[in-house]
C-alpha cells in the first residue's frame, strides 16, 4: 500500500508536467486561482499524515483477552463490512492524494507559465545577479559566460546602447533612489508597461558573438546580490539556442525549466558601473530589505562560493591546461562549481563512467557532519559534560551533523542529492526520536515524495532520479547481503586463523564485495541511465572499482580538510589544495592512457530505451528485489526474453526502412545527413572498383556548410571536436558501427595550394573552413570508413590527415584516401536499387564558388526523411515538406516510374547553377523523366532559383534549418495559388 501509493503519485506528477508541457491550455483557469502552490503543499501533508495515521492504527490488536470476546460477538457479515469500510476509506485518502499530488504539478507548471518570456526584445534592465555563475568568460578559450539574474525595470530599447549610456542609467537611477523628492525618472519608469515586470533568466555572453571581449571581461567580477543595468537581448526558453541545440541528446528545455529560468538573455553591453555591491554590508541590506532572512544567508553563502572560486582562479593564466583542470576538479569536488572544467575534462569522466563524482553528492555532505559531529563530541566531552544531563549524547551530535549538513548543501548549490542527505539526516534522527516503527526504505520514498511536492519540476532533473534510485539500491544491496556476509565471515575466521593470512583473506573479501557492489549498480542503474542520457560507458565497471574508493577515501577528506582550514589559514589549505590537485592530475593521465587504449577505444554502449524497455527491466528485477522465496526468480526469464527480443527489433526497425536522418550540429549553417540503406546481400558497383557487402544495410553520412559567400553571417562556435563526438555518439544510436562514405559537399581551401594570385581573386570568400575535413580524420579514428568524397581540391588531405593523428596522438588507425567530388561521379549497387551521384561540382575550374558538390540519391524505392530526436532515435520524427507541387502536374511517365530522386543541395553561390544549367540541364531534363518523385533538402539560404526547381521537376522541398526556401514559394505561388504568408512558419 505505502510503495504503490508513492509510486501513484510521483507517476501521476510526471504525467500532468509532460502533458501540460506539450498541450496548450489557458493560463486563466478558475480553480488554479484559487489554490496556491504552499497551501496545496500543507494540504498534501495532512492526507499523507491521515493516511499513514490509519494505516497503523489499523494494525491487529495483540490483547489476547479481548480477541475471544470479538470474535464470539462479530458475525461474518460485520467483519466484511468493516473490512470493506476500512478498504474504501483507505482507497478514498489515496485517491484523494494522487488528485492532489497531480494538481499540485499542474498549479506549478501553470505559475511558471504566466512567468515565462514569450516574445523576442531587446530591452534595458536592471539586473541582480543570483548565485555564482555556471562558467566563466575567456575569450582566450572561448568559453562563455553563464549566469543566473533576475532582471527588473525593463525599458524597450529603440537604439542601441553603449556602456557609457548605461552607467549613465546607473547615475540617475541611484540618484532617484537616494532623493525621493525628485520624481522625474520614477515618473519615466512609471509609464513604461513593462516597468513591474521580473523575469529569472539565464543571462549568456559569448567571446565570438560580440565585439565587446574587454568590457565582458568584467562579468567574471560581477558577486551574487551584484545589481547593475544592462542592454538584453530577451529570448524565450522554447525558441532559444540553449533549449533546441541539443545534438548530443541533452535536453536543454527540461533542463533549463527544472531551474526554474524564465527565458534567455543575450548581454549585448555591460555598465561599468553596479547599482550595488554584495561586498558592501550596507548596500547588501538596502537591496535586500524585501528579501526574506533565508534568501540574505543564502546571498552570504553564496558570496562565499564566489570568493572560494576567485582564489582558485588566481594566476590562472600562468598555469598549464592539466594543473587547470586539477585545480577546477579540486573546486568542483569542494563546492559543486564547475565553472572551471573545460569540455575535454568533461567529456573524459564522461567517457570513464565516474561524472558522477565531480558533483556534490551524499557522501561529501554525511562525511563532513560526521566529522564536525564527531568532533563537538569530543569538545563536549572534555569541556561541558553536564550537558548530557539535558540531551542525550547522540540528539548532540544528531543537531551537530543536520545543522552541518544543511549549511554544508547550500554552499555545495543545494542540488538534489545534497539536499536528499541533510533531510535523510533529518528524517532518521526524528524517526528515531519518536520511535515510529518505518523502515529506511520507507523515509527515502517519503522524503522523494515530499521533494515532489515542493517542487514539482524536479522530476525533470537527472540527479533526482539517480540519487533516490543509488540510494535505493544501495540499501536493498546491504540488506540482502549483510546476512550472508556475516554468515561467511564467521564460518571462515576459524579457517583462516591458523594460517596467518587473515588480512590478505579480509582484503580480497572487501574487493570481491567492492566488485559485486559496482557491478550491482552498474547493471541496475543501466537502464534509467540510457534513458536519461542515451548512453552508458562500459569504462564505469572498471573505473569505479578504484576512483570511488579514491576519491571518497583520499581526495575528498583531503578536500574538506582543506576547506575547514581555510577558514582558519589560507596558507596551510593551499599546501593540502596542491597535493590534491596533484593526485588529480595524475588520475586524469592515468584515465586518459586507459581510455585511449587502441583495443578499447569503442566505450560507448548505445541502446535507445523507451518507458517501455524501462518497464520490462523493472519486471526483471522483481523476484530478485522482494524477499527470497516469495516469488521464484524463473518468473524473471519471460520479461527477459521480452527485453532482448524488443531491444533486438528497435536495432533492426532502425534500417528495415531507406531513410535520411537529419542529425542536429549545433549551427544553423553546418547540416549533417546519414543515409541507411537496407541491403540484402548485394554487390557494389563503382566506377573505379566492385566490392561484394555482406551487411544487410549501407550507410553514408553527408556533410556541408551552408554559410552564403556573399552575406556576412555570425561566425561559428563549433569545433571539429565537438562535432566528431557528437556525430559519432549520434551514429552509435543508430547503430551504425561503420560507414561505406562520407561526403563533404563543401569545398575547403585548406586542402589546397594550386590557387594562383589571378584565382585568388576570383574567390568570393576565402573562409572555407577546415573544420568538416578536420571532422572526417577525427570520425575515422573512431570508426571505419570506406570512401571519402569532398568537394573542390584536396592535394593537402594527406599531410592534412597525418597533422591530425599526430595532434590526436592516434597511431593505430589506417589512413583513407581522399577522392574529388565532381560532377558526374557515381556509386551505385549492382541491381540498381541505389545509386549515389555528384550533380555538380567543377573543381578544374579556379573558381572556389563552383566547386560545392550536389548530391542525388536514386533510390527503388522512396527514401524517408527524419529530424533526428537525439533524446529517443526511435521517435526521430517525419520532416514535413514546406512546398508540394500539384500531382496533377506530374505526367504518365512519372506516374508509371518506380524511382525515387532525393537531392542534397549545396551551394553557397549562384554561379554554381548557373553552370549547372549551361553543361547539365539537358541531361538533368530527361534524367528527371525517369523519377515519380523528386525531393530537394537544403538550406533555407541556398541560391536555388525558380527556374532551376522547374527544370529538375522537384515536387517537394525539405530545408535543414526548418525555414522556408524563398524560391520555392514563389513557385508555389505561380503554379498553385498558395498563400506564401501560410507556407511560412
Amino acid at each position: 500500500m505505502y510503495w504503490l501509493v508513492g509510486s501513484l503519485v510521483i507517476i501521476a506528477m510526471m504525467g500532468v508536467l509532460a502533458v501540460a508541457d506539450n498541450v496548450a491550455m489557458p493560463i486563466d483557469m478558475p480553480l488554479l486561482n484559487v489554490v496556491s502552490a504552499t497551501g496545496l503543499l500543507w494540504l498534501l501533508v495532512i492526507f499523507a499524515i491521515i493516511l499513514l495515521s490509519a494505516t497503523q492504527l489499523n494494525s491487529p490488536s495483540v490483547n489476547t483477552q479481548s480477541t475471544n470476546k470479538t470474535r464470539s460477538v462479530s458475525s461474518p457479515n460485520d467483519v466484511k463490512l468493516s473490512l470493506f469500510s476500512k478498504y474504501f476509506l483507505f482507497g478514498l485518502l489515496a485517491i484523494g492524494l494522487v488528485v492532489s499530488s497531480a494538481l499540485q504539478a499542474l498549479v506549478a507548471h501553470q505559475q511558471a507559465e504566466t512567468t515565462k518570456i514569450t516574445d523576442s526584445i531587446r530591452v534595458q534592465a536592471l539586473v541582480r545577479i543570483e548565485g555564482i555563475s555556471d562558467s566563466v568568460y575567456d575569450a582566450s578559450t572561448d568559453s562563455g559566460y553563464r549566469q543566473v539574474a533576475v532582471v527588473t525595470h525593463l525599458m524597450p530599447l529603440v537604439a542601441e546602447l553603449t556602456p557609457q549610456d548605461l552607467a549613465d542609467s546607473t547615475r540617475n537611477y541611484s540618484k532617484e533612489e537616494n532623493n525621493s523628492l525628485s520624481k522625474s525618472y520614477s515618473d519615466n519608469f512609471e509609464k513604461k508597461p513593462n516597468n513591474h515586470i521580473e523575469y529569472r533568466v539565464l543571462l549568456n555572453a559569448y567571446p565570438k558573438n560580440t565585439s565587446n571581449n574587454d568590457s565582458f571581461s568584467n562579468l567574471n567580477d560581477l558577486q551574487p546580490g551584484d545589481e547593475l543595468f544592462m542592454s538584453l537581448a530577451l529570448v524565450p526558453l522554447s525558441t532559444s539556442k540553449q533549449a533546441i541545440s541539443n545534438p548530443s541528446g541533452f535536453d536543454g528545455y527540461r533542463w533549463l525549466r527544472g531551474r526554474h529560468i524564465d527565458g534567455v538573455a543575450n548581454i549585448l553591453a555591460v555598465s561599468p558601473l553596479s547599482v550595488s555591491k554584495s561586498n558592501n554590508d550596507e548596500a547588501l541590506q538596502q537591496a535586500s530589505t524585501s528579501d526574506s532572512y533565508f534568501q540574505r544567508f543564502r546571498t552570504r553563502i553564496d558570496i562565499g562560493r564566489w570568493q572560494l572560486r576567485d582564489h582558485f582562479y588566481r594566476d590562472w593564466p600562468a598555469q598549464t591546461t592539466a594543473e587547470q583542470q586539477a585545480r577546477a576538479v579540486t573546486l568542483s569536488l569542494l563546492t559543486g562549481d564547475r565553472s572551471l572544467i573545460n569540455r575535454d575534462t568533461k567529456d573524459l569522466y564522461q567517457l570513464a563512467g565516474i561524472s558522477h563524482l565531480l558533483a556534490i553528492s551524499g557522501t561529501h555532505v554525511l562525511f563532513l557532519a560526521i566529522v564536525l559531529g564527531g568532533a563537538v563530541v569530543l569538545l563536549v566531552n572534555r569541556l561541558c559534560p553536564v550537558v548530557y544531563r539535558y540531551m542525550p549524547r547522540w540528539q548532540v551530535r544528531w543537531w551537530v551533523m543536520i545543522g552541518a549538513a544543511f549549511i554544508y548543501a547550500l554552499f555545495t548549490g543545494f542540488d538534489v542529492p545534497a539536499a536528499r542527505t541533510a533531510w535523510m539526516l533529518l528524517a532518521i534522527g526524528l524517526v528515531r526520536l519518536i520511535l515510529l516503527p518505518i523502515s529506511t526504505m520507507r523515509v527515502l520514498l517519503a522524503l522523494a515524495v515530499l521533494m515532489a511536492w515542493q517542487d514539482p519540476y524536479v522530476l525533470w532533473q537527472a540527479g533526482y532520479w539517480l540519487s533516490f534510485i543509488a540510494v535505493a539500491l544501495l540499501l536493498k544491496y546491504e540488506d540482502t547481503s549483510y546476512q550472508r556476509t556475516t554468515e561467511a565471515l564467521r564460518s571462515s575466521y576459524d579457517e583462516h586463523r591458523s594460517k596467518g593470512n587473515r588480512v590478505l583473506y579480509h582484503a580480497l573479501r572487501a574487493g570481491r564485495r567492492m566488485f559485486k557492489l559496482q557491478f550491482w549498480l552498474f547493471l541496475t542503474l543501466l537502464p534509467i541511465t540510457l534513458l536519461l542520457f542515451g548512453k552508458a560507458s562500459l569504462w564505469g565497471l572498471i573505473v569505479n572499482l578504484f576512483a570511488i574508493g579514491l576519491f571518497g577515501w583520499v581526495i575528498v577528506p583531503l578536500n574538506l580538510l582543506a576547506g575547514l582550514f581555510y577558514l582558519l589559514s589560507p596558507t596551510i589549505a593551499d599546501s593540502i589544495w596542491s597535493l590534491v590537485s596533484a593526485i588529480v592530475g595524475n588520475l586524469h593521465e592515468l584515465i586518459g592512457w586507459l581510455t585511449s587504449l587502441p583495443a578499447l577505444t569503442d566505450a560507448w554502449l548505445y541502446t535507445p530505451v523507451n518507458m517501455a524497455i524501462l518497464l520490462m527491466v523493472l519486471l526483471s528485477i522483481v523476484p530478485w528485489l522482494l524477499p527470497r522465496g516469495l516469488l521464484s526468480r524463473w518468473l524473471a526469464l519471460p520479461p527477459l526474453t521480452l527485453l532482448m527480443m524488443t531491444v533486438y527489433a528497435n536495432q533492426q526497425s532502425l534500417v528495415t526502412v531507406p531513410t535520411l536522418y537529419i542529425l542536429p550540429t549545433g549551427d544553423p549553417y553546418i547540416s549533417a545527413a546519414l543515409l541507411q540503406f537496407p541491403l540484402h546481400n548485394q554487390s557494389v558497383s563503382n566506377s573505379k572498383d566492385r566490392s561484394s557487402l555482406a551487411k544487410d544495410n549501407t550507410s553514408w553520412l553527408f556533410l556541408a556548410d551552408h554559410r552564403p559567400t556573399a552575406t556576412q553571417t555570425m561566425p561559428s562556435n563549433l569545433t571539429a571536436d565537438k562535432l566528431s563526438v557528437s556525430l559519432e555518439q549520434q551514429l552509435g544510436s543508430l547503430s551504425v558501427d561503420k560507414l561505406e562514405g562520407i561526403i563533404v559537399q563543401s569545398s575547403s581551401t585548406v586542402l589546397t595550394d594550386t590557387l594562383n594570385a589571378s584565382e585568388q581573386n576570383m574567390v568570393v570568400s576565402a573562409k572555407n573552413s577546415e573544420l568538416l575535413p578536420l571532422a572526417v580524420a577525427q570520425l575515422n579514428q573512431q570508426l571505419p570508413v570506406s570512401q571519402y568524397w569532398q568537394a573542390g581540391r584536396s592535394e593537402r588531405w594527406s599531410a592534412f590527415q597525418q597533422a591530425s593523428k599526430i595532434a590526436a596522438q592516434s597511431k593505430g588507425k589506417t589512413n583513407i584516401s581522399a577522392q574529388g567530388c565532381e560532377q558526374g561521379k557515381t556509386w551505385q549497387v549492382a541491381s540498381g536499387d541505389l545509386s549515389i551521384q555528384a550533380m555538380t561540382g567543377w573543381s578544374e575550374i579556379g573558381d572556389t564558388s563552383v566547386w560545392d558538390c550536389t548530391i542525388a540519391i536514386d533510390s527503388s524505392v522512396p527514401i524517408q526523411v527524419l529530424r533526428y530526436n537525439a533524446a529517443d532515435p526511435l521517435k526521430s520524427l517525419s520532416v514535413n515538406s514546406q512546398t508540394k507541387i500539384a500531382d496533377n502536374q506530374l505526367d504518365t511517365d512519372h506516374k508509371n516510374s518506380s524511382l525515387s530522386r532525393l537531392v542534397l543541395d549545396t551551394d553557397t553561390h549562384p554561379r554554381v547553377w548557373q553552370m549547372w544549367s549551361l553543361l547539365c540541364s539537358a541531361d538533368s531534363n530527361n534524367d528527371s523523366m525517369r523519377f515519380k518523385n523528386i525531393t530537394w533538402l537544403g538550406h533555407s539560404a541556398s541560391q536555388m532559383t525558380t527556374d532551376v526547381i522547374s527544370r529538375q521537376s522537384i515536387n517537394d522541398i525539405i530545408t535543414y534549418d526548418d525555414k522556408p526556401l524563398e524560391a520555392s514559394l514563389s513557385l508555389n505561388i505561380m503554379d498553385n495559388g498558395v498563400d506564401a504568408e501560410a507556407m511560412s512558419p
